[in-house]
């Protein structure tokens, strides 16, 4: 295959992987956008919610405040803690993550000195965010049937990312690979925007659709990335239920988590769904995170592990969600992918109009 014939495949098929998938990565990037700032946005919410907390003294103890947690939804059938925050400065609330019969993620927000209840159901802002944004976002509100198909359009806005690296015209002339003639005819101007704006964000789209590829069909990908860098996995750890015997008390649990790392101070709980999970406890040292797992019935410690120290495929696994969320540059970056959010937009009403451009043409020459 000659370049010619090449390059022609090569446009071909982004022409048509773009007409078949933008209408859905539009969507994608768009709720992407929104979600950027999602911790800030939730963070304002929670202000709102909580009101304003005095430091007064000692925080309470976390069984107290789990407990009183407990007692207010004990009525509610079906309520578990799935996990527990504690705050970052002395002026935030502790954050109780519910799951309920009806809501599967309710945080409950309270004052960590007095024990009391801040909010007492879901805001809009929640419900807009948990109920729409996200699983539109990763799943078309489609469930688990949802989930792998934004996985393959994942996949298949990688590929189009990687041909339109290839087609882009700027590796023949640099400066003209960048530059709009605004005072030109409207189809030169309308090719202008699209190659500068997919070369300007090409590398972040491709980080984004990538990383949603590789969670969304994580059970495929994570093997792959575990071989190919020589990696061991992360053993699959899992309680053992011990015969008329309920799981230990998080007493004795935090307090074995805590001896196992006695410098550090606890950041999260991540509790068990199901009688085989295990108990989690997040521990924050300078700028390390370990986390201590934990058989929730015998109370064995199964793991002790550092964010530090990780695996090659752990760390690359790890790096995919400031890849994916923008984070790892900091507040520039972050701003800058809500316009990487913006621009499967952009890119898509460009190139159909190119399309339609070419469309008609043909059609005329036939004529």
């Amino acid at each position: 295959m000659n370049y010619k014939k090449l390059r022609n495949f090569v446009f071909t098929l982004h022409r048509y992987i773009g007409l078949a998938v933008g209408l859905i990565a539009i969507i994608v990037g768009l709720t992407g956008s929104l979600l950027v700032f999602h911790s800030e946005i939730d963070n304002f919410d929670q202000h709102l919610q909580s009101g304003i907390i005095t430091p007064q003294g000692k925080q309470l103890p976390v069984e107290v405040v789990l407990n009183n947690v407990k007692k207010i939804y004990a009525d509610q059938l079906g309520v578990k803690f799935q996990r527990f925050y504690l705050p970052t400065k002395p002026n935030e609330s502790m954050t109780v993550i519910l799951k309920t019969k009806e809501i599967d993620w309710l945080p409950i927000y309270v004052n960590p000195y007095t024990g009391a209840i801040l909010n007492s159901k879901p805001s809009l802002i929640q419900k807009m965010f948990f109920d729409v944004i996200y699983p539109l976002h990763y799943a078309l509100l489609g469930g688990d049937i949802g989930l792998k198909f934004v996985g393959v359009i994942g996949l298949l806005m990688t590929i189009l990312s990687i041909t339109g690296i290839l087609l882009w015209p700027g590796w023949r002339r640099l400066i003209s690979g960048f530059k709009i003639k605004w005072n030109a005819h409207p189809k030169r101007v309308n090719f202008d925007i699209h190659k500068v704006a997919g070369f300007i964000t090409v590398v972040f789209l491709t980080f984004t659709f990538f990383t949603g590829f590789c969670w969304n069909f994580s059970e495929f990908a994570n093997p792959i990335i575990y071989a190919i860098t020589f990696s061991k996995p992360q053993p699959n750890l899992v309680s053992v239920p011990i015969a008329g015997k309920s799981p230990l008390g998080l007493t004795d649990q935090l307090k074995t988590a805590q001896a196992a790392l006695p410098d550090a101070s606890l950041s999260k709980i991540y509790f068990p769904g199901q009688p085989e999970e295990i108990l989690a406890f997040s521990f924050k040292l300078k700028e390390e995170y370990s986390d201590v797992s934990l058989d929730q019935y015998s109370g064995e410690v199964l793991q002790v592990s550092s964010s530090l120290k990780v695996s090659l495929g752990d760390r690359i696994l790890n790096s995919f969600s400031p890849l994916h969320y923008g984070t790892f540059g900091g507040l520039p970056t972050r701003i800058l992918y809500v316009f990487v959010g913006l621009s499967p937009l952009i890119l898509f009403i460009t190139g159909f109009v190119m399309y339609q451009h070419r469309y008609q043409e043909k059609s005329v020459r036939h004529n």
